[in-house]
């Protein structure tokens, strides 16, 4: 027996139920997204440039495309705003939640510079392939900036941002105006076992500090080889 049939208030929705939805590339302006390496000359999203990757060795390579520290920001007046994303496989871990591995995590921005968690597109457990999810509860009519952050343990291979027919897009508020702040570890760098991918340390820095930042984490790969060594 599945667990939503027992209480239906944990079921997760995978329709969407709505005709008034634009959906647009992550890639495309105004978005903006950081932590992921030359985003829009990319074929799929990946956290540092290949090569680098390709030589430091075969687990980097890998872990190389999970998304983690990704972050994509902007600003709409939209009451809702969904997601629609492809992913090449999907990280079932028997020590992370499936909202770890492969959810994004929503948060609105405040006028105090820090970003505040909304909710979670929570992935069907048995998703092949990626899925679409809506959340709402903007219903002011206001501009806010949003932050959605990537999945920690998943590839992406495409992202897709829908809102209401007719709301306004611009960019969102940008991060201070320092350098990022570069991570480089293991397992806990890269997030494990967090819950969803705004608990990691790294996000919690950056929401509290309104700070840009690139997660190198690479679960049980953090060995400092010459090639990774040269490119930090």
């Amino acid at each position: 027996m599945k667990i939503e049939e027992i209480d239906r208030n944990l079921k997760v929705e995978n329709a969407l139920g709505r005709d008034d939805i634009v959906f647009m590339d992550a890639k495309s302006e105004p978005f903006r997204i950081y932590g992921l390496y030359d985003y829009k000359n990319q074929p799929r999203y990946i956290r540092l440039p290949a090569e680098v990757a390709e030589k430091t060795s075969p687990l980097v390579n890998e872990l190389a495309y999970n998304t983690s520290g990704g972050r994509v920001r902007f600003a709409t007046d939209s009451p809702f705003i969904a997601i629609r994303c492809k992913m090449p496989k999907i990280t079932h871990d028997p020590g992370m939640a499936l909202t770890g591995t492969s959810g994004f995590d929503l948060y609105v921005h405040r006028d105090d510079g820090h970003d505040t968690y909304h909710h979670t597109f929570v992935p069907p457990f048995d998703m092949k392939d990626g899925y679409e999810s809506l959340q709402g509860g903007f219903d002011d009519g206001k501009m806010h900036t949003y932050t959605i952050h990537f999945p920690l343990y998943n590839d992406v291979d495409s992202l897709e941002i829908g809102l209401q027919a007719g709301a306004h897009l611009e960019a969102g508020a940008e991060y201070r105006p320092i350098a990022p702040i570069v991570y480089y570890g293991s397992s806990i760098t890269q997030g494990g076992d967090v819950s969803r991918p705004g608990n990691s340390y790294q996000n919690i820095i950056a929401q509290r500090n309104n700070v840009d930042y690139i997660n190198l984490g690479f679960s049980g790969a953090c060995k400092a080889e010459d090639s990774m060594i040269e490119y930090l």
